[in-house]
C-alpha cells in the first residue's frame, strides 16, 4: 500500500475546525515543522494538542499558540514559552499538565487499545487529589480546576488511574520512511514521534528521506501511519535550535576550543 501524499496540504486534507492533535517532539528536537506550518495554513481554530510542551515562542506548535488557533493543551511542561504560559494564566486556553512519563504512556495506551492504567507518577498530589487549575479567569483566578482521580492500593502502594489518549491526527516527523508508512527515528529525535503518532486516528508522517526500510530498523510499523510526506533536502535540513550554547577561549593550549 502506498501512503506516499505529494504536499502538505493533501497530508492535512480533512481537518476540521475543534480537531485534535498529538505532535512529536521535544523543545524543537523532532517537531514535523512542516506539517505545523501547513496545519497553520488550513485555518482550523479551536485546536486540542497533546504534545510534550508546545514549541517555543514562534517556533513549533508556537506559531499556532500565536495566531490564537489552540484551545486546549495537554502537555507536561510549559517551558520557556512566554507565550503559552501568558494565554493560561489570562484564560486564553485550557491546559492540562500531566507528568512526562504518565504522557507518554497515555499515547502508548491510547494506541494499543488500552482504556486507562495505574501508575504511581503524581499520587499524594493535585494530579491525583485533583484542584490543578485547567483554566483562569482574565483576573487570574481559577475558572475550573481538575477533578480527583480514583487511586488503588496494589501490594499495599497507592496508584493512580490516567486515562488514555487519542487524537483525531498526529503529526510526527522521521528521519527514514517507506511507501508503507514504517518509519526511523533518529536519535534524540525519536523522542514523543513514536507515541504520538500510536494516538493519532489519522497519523501523518513527513520523513526526511524516503527510502525502502529492512524489517530490522523499523521504529514504528507502518499499521500506525495513514500519510507519508518526503520533504525536500532544504526542508530536511532546516532544524531549529532552542537554545544555542557556545564556549569563547581554548582549554588545551592546542587552538581548540
Amino acid at each position: 500500500m502506498n501512503k506516499v501524499v505529494g504536499t502538505a496540504a493533501q497530508a492535512l486534507a480533512g481537518v476540521r475546525d475543534g480537531d485534535s492533535f498529538a505532535v512529536g517532539g521535544f523543545g524543537l528536537s523532532g517537531i514535523p515543522t512542516v506539517l505545523i506550518d501547513a496545519l497553520l495554513a488550513t485555518g482550523a481554530t479551536r485546536l486540542g494538542v497533546v504534545s510534550n510542551n508546545c514549541g517555543t515562542d514562534g517556533g513549533g506548535l508556537g506559531k499556532l499558540l500565536t495566531a490564537g488557533r489552540i484551545a486546549q493543551v495537554t502537555a507536561s511542561y510549559i517551558g520557556d514559552n512566554k507565550e503559552f504560559a501568558r494565554q493560561y494564566l489570562a484564560g486564553e486556553i485550557e491546559v492540562e499538565l500531566t507528568p512526562q512519563g504518565s504522557l507518554a504512556e497515555r499515547l502508548r495506551a491510547g494506541g494499543c487499545g488500552i482504556p486507562a492504567f495505574y501508575t504511581p507518577a503524581g499520587v499524594g498530589t493535585p494530579i491525583a487529589d485533583g484542584g490543578l487549575p485547567l483554566r483562569h479567569h482574565a483576573d487570574g483566578s481559577v475558572a475550573a480546576a481538575s477533578l480527583a482521580r480514583e487511586v488503588r492500593e496494589f501490594d499495599g502502594l497507592p496508584y493512580v488511574l490516567e486515562r488514555a489518549i487519542t487524537t483525531d491526527f498526529a503529526l510526527v516527523r522521521a528521519a527514514r520512511g517507506d511507501r508503507h508508512g514504517n518509519l526511523a527515528f533518529r536519535k534524540s529525535a525519536r523522542n514523543f514521534n513514536p507515541l504520538a503518532a500510536m494516538a493519532g486516528r489519522i497519523t501523518i508522517a513527513e520523513v526526511e528521506e524516503l527510502t525502502e526500510l529492512d524489517p530490522d530498523e523499523v521504529h514504528l510499523p507502518g499499521v500506525f501511519v495513514q500519510r507519508v510526506l518526503p520533504l525536500s533536502a532544504e526542508q530536511a535540513a532546516a532544524k531549529g535550535v532552542e537554545k544555542r550554547t557556545t564556549s569563547a577561549g581554548t582549554t588545551d593550549g592546542t587552538g581548540r576550543a
